[in-house]
C-alpha cells in the first residue's frame, strides 16, 4: 500500500542522469531565439519541447512525490528545489517564445502547422496564444518577468514549510484519560467518534490553535500571494486577479459570479439542515466542527481493501472499459495509502502526460475515506482516458473540468450503497447525511471560499491592508451569511483561511469544485436515467483532455455553466434530500 517510484526511475542515479538530460534540453531550447520564423527551426523547437515533457515532467513528478512522502526529509526537499529551479530556468529560456510567435503572426504560424501533421497537436495551444496576445509583453519584458517567477512562488513555498514541514501533532487527553496525538489528517475522525462537547472542542483547538498562534505570519505569507497576483494583473493588463486566472481558459467571469449569486441566494436549506442536526443531536450550541458528527452513530470502520472493492462493485453496471481503468489506477504501487510522519496531508491524484497516475491518501478507515478512494480514482481515470486518446500536449485537462470525474464517482458510489443494501433507519440517515454533506462541502463551502478569495483580492486591488483581522472578518461574515453561525464563539475557527492550502497554492481554484460538482451531478443523473448516449458523452468529455476550452467541453457533454440552471439543480437536490432526512428523523 505504498508507491513504487521505481516505475519512474529505478534508482537515484537514473533520476540524476535524466535530470542532466533535462537541463541540456533547456539549454538547447534557449538557442532558438530569433529563429522561429523558419519552418524547420519551428518544428525542431516544438518537438524538443515534447522531449522536455517526456523527460522533465517525469523528473518533476519523481522529486515531487518523493518529497510529499516525507516533508521533513531535507534531501528530498533539496532535490525538489533543484528540479523547480530547472523549471524556472526553462521559463527564463523560453521568455522569448510567445512574443516572437506573436511577432511572426498567426497566419504564418498556422501555415507551419498545416504543413506537417506531427505539429497538429500544437494547433489549439497556438489558437490560445493568439487569443491572449493582448496580455503578452515584448521579449525584454517577458524575460524580466521570468526572472521573478521563483519569487512569485515564494508564498506557496513558505506556506508549505509552515503548514507541513514545521507543523507537529498535538497531544490531547480524551475523556477516558487516553492521550492521543491529533493531526490535520486524523482530527475529523476523533471528533466524529466523540460524544463530549468539551472533548470535541479540545480536539478541534489542537489543530486550529496552530493557525491562531501563527496568524500574523500566515497573513504576511498570504499577502505575498495576493501581491504576486496583483503584480501580474498590472504587468499583463488584466482588469482583475479573477479575470487573470479565468482568461487563459476562456471562462467568462459571469460563470464565477453566477455560481456565487445562486449559492448566496439559496442558503435556507443549509440553515434548515444545521437546525435539524442541532435538534437531533441534542446540542445546546452548534459549532462548525460538529459537522463531523454522525446523525446515526456507527463505529464501523472500512479497511482500504474494502473501500476499493466497494468502489469496484459500484461501477459493475458501467461498461467494461471503465471498470478496467478503475482497477488499473488503484493497482498496487500507484497508491500510497496510510498516514505517516512528515507525509503531505490530504489526498490527490498526480498525473503527467503518458505516465501512469499516482494517488496519495491519508486513509483513516472512515466512510469519508471510502468516498475519497472513489474520488481520487476518478481523477486518475480521467487522466488515463485522456492519455489514451490525446497527444501529450493535449492530455492535461483544466482544473475547471478536473472535479467532474471525481464527483461523478462519488454520486455513483452513494447510490450504490443506498440501493444495494437493505438499509435500516440508521443506515438511511447516515447515507442521506453523506449526500447532504457532500453538497455542503463541495458546493456551498467551496463557493464560500471562492467569495473569500474574491474579497481578499479586492482588498489588495484597492490598496487596503492585509492583516489577520481583515482576513478573519471576511470569514466571520461569510459563515454568518451561509450557515447562520457566529464563528467568533469558537475562538480559533476564524483563522480557517490559513488552514485551506488551495488559497495559497492555487488562487481561484476552489470555485471549480462547485462548478464541477454541478456539472457532474447533471451528467450523472443523465447516465443514471439511462438517457441515450449519456455515458458516451461523459466518456468523450474525459477523452477530450485539454483539447478544447473547458466551458465548450462541458457544453458538448450537455452542461451549460454559463446559465444558472445547473447551479439551481444542486440547490433543488439539496432541498429534496433535507426534506427526506427530516421525514426519516421524525419517523
Amino acid at each position: 500500500m505504498k508507491w513504487d517510484l521505481t516505475y519512474l526511475f529505478k534508482s537515484l542515479e537514473d533520476f540524476e542522469k535524466n535530470f542532466e538530460e533535462t537541463e541540456k534540453i533547456v539549454e538547447k531550447l534557449a538557442t532558438f531565439k530569433g529563429k522561429l520564423n523558419d519552418f524547420s527551426n519551428f518544428k525542431e523547437f516544438f518537438l524538443l519541447q515534447k522531449e522536455f515533457e517526456k523527460k522533465g515532467l517525469r523528473t518533476y513528478q519523481y522529486a515531487s512525490l518523493l518529497s510529499d512522502l516525507n516533508k521533513k526529509n531535507t534531501e528530498n526537499a533539496a532535490r525538489l528545489q533543484r528540479v523547480q529551479l530547472a523549471f524556472v530556468k526553462l521559463q527564463q529560456a523560453l521568455a522569448f517564445e510567445e512574443p516572437e510567435l506573436i511577432s511572426i503572426g498567426k497566419e504564418k504560424i498556422m501555415s507551419f502547422i498545416n504543413e506537417d501533421k506531427t505539429l497538429e497537436e500544437f494547433r489549439f495551444p497556438m489558437e490560445k496564444l493568439f487569443k491572449r496576445q493582448e496580455h503578452i509583453l515584448d521579449d525584454k519584458s517577458e524575460s524580466l518577468l521570468a526572472n521573478f517567477s521563483q519569487v512569485q512562488g515564494a508564498g506557496r513555498n513558505l506556506y508549505s514549510s509552515l503548514s507541513v514541514a514545521d507543523i507537529e501533532g498535538q497531544d490531547v487527553m480524551l475523556d477516558n484519560n487516553e492521550i492521543v496525538t491529533i493531526t490535520n489528517s486524523n482530527y475529523r475522525a476523533f471528533i466524529q467518534k466523540s460524544s463530549s462537547p468539551e472533548e470535541r472542542k479540545d480536539i478541534f483547538e489542537a489543530v486550529f490553535s496552530y493557525y491562531e498562534a501563527h496568524k500574523n505570519t500566515y497573513a504576511s505569507i498570504y499577502k505575498t500571494v495576493l501581491d504576486a497576483d496583483l503584480a501580474r494583473v498590472k504587468a499583463r493588463n488584466y482588469n482583475s486577479s479573477l479575470e487573470s486566472y479565468l482568461f487563459d481558459n476562456n471562462i467568462p467571469t459571469s460563470v464565477y459570479m453566477s455560481l456565487t449569486k445562486v449559492a448566496r441566494e439559496n442558503t435556507a436549506m443549509v440553515k434548515k439542515y444545521l437546525a435539524l442536526r442541532k435538534e437531533y443531536l441534542g446540542l445546546e450550541e452548534y459549532h462548525t466542527y460538529d459537522r463531523f458528527l454522525d446523525l446515526a452513530k456507527t463505529d464501523k470502520e472500512y479497511e482500504y481493501e474494502e473501500a476499493r472493492e466497494l468502489f469496484f462493485s459500484s461501477i459493475k453496471h458501467l461498461p467494461k472499459h471503465f471498470q478496467e481503468k478503475a482497477k488499473d489506477v488503484l493497482k498496487d504501487g500507484f497508491v500510497d495509502v496510510n498516514e505517516q510522519p512528515g507525509k503531505r496531508t490530504g489526498a490527490y491524484s498526480s498525473s503527467m502526460p503518458n505516465l501512469h497516475p499516482f494517488i496519495l491518501l491519508n486513509y483513516s478507515k472512515t466512510l469519508g475515506d471510502v468516498f475519497t478512494v472513489a474520488h481520487e480514482a476518478g481523477h486518475s481515470i480521467h487522466s488515463m482516458y485522456a492519455a489514451e486518446t490525446q497527444p501529450s500536449t493535449l492530455q492535461n485537462y483544466t482544473i475547471f473540468v478536473a472535479e467532474v470525474a471525481s464527483t461523478f464517482n462519488e454520486h455513483n458510489l452513494l447510490d450504490y450503497i443506498i440501493n444495494e443494501s437493505k438499509a435500516t433507519k440508521n443506515e438511511k440517515i447516515a447515507l442521506l447525511q453523506r449526500a447532504i454533506d457532500d453538497i455542503l462541502a463541495t458546493f456551498y463551502r467551496q463557493t464560500l471560499f471562492a467569495i473569500y478569495e474574491l474579497e481578499a483580492h479586492k482588498l489588495v486591488e484597492t490598496s487596503q491592508p492585509i492583516t489577520s483581522d481583515n482576513l478573519s472578518k471576511i470569514m466571520i461574515d461569510l459563515y454568518q451569511e451561509f450557515y447562520g453561525l457566529d464563528i467568533t464563539k469558537e475562538g480559533v475557527k476564524q483563522y480557517v483561511w490559513a488552514y485551506i492550502p488551495h488559497l495559497f497554492y492555487t488562487p481561484f481554484y476552489v470555485y471549480q469544485y462547485a462548478t464541477s460538482f454541478a456539472a457532474s451531478l447533471k451528467l450523472y443523473e443523465e447516465v443514471k436515467n439511462n438517457t441515450p448516449g449519456a455515458f458516451d458523452k461523459y466518456i468523450n468529455l474525459l477523452k477530450s483532455g485539454g483539447s478544447e476550452y473547458p466551458v465548450d467541453q462541458l457544453k458538448k457533454a450537455g452542461v451549460d455553466l454559463t446559465k444558472e440552471d445547473a447551479f439551481k439543480a444542486v440547490v433543488n437536490r439539496l432541498g429534496e434530500l433535507v426534506n427526506e432526512l427530516e421525514i426519516v428523523l421524525k419517523s
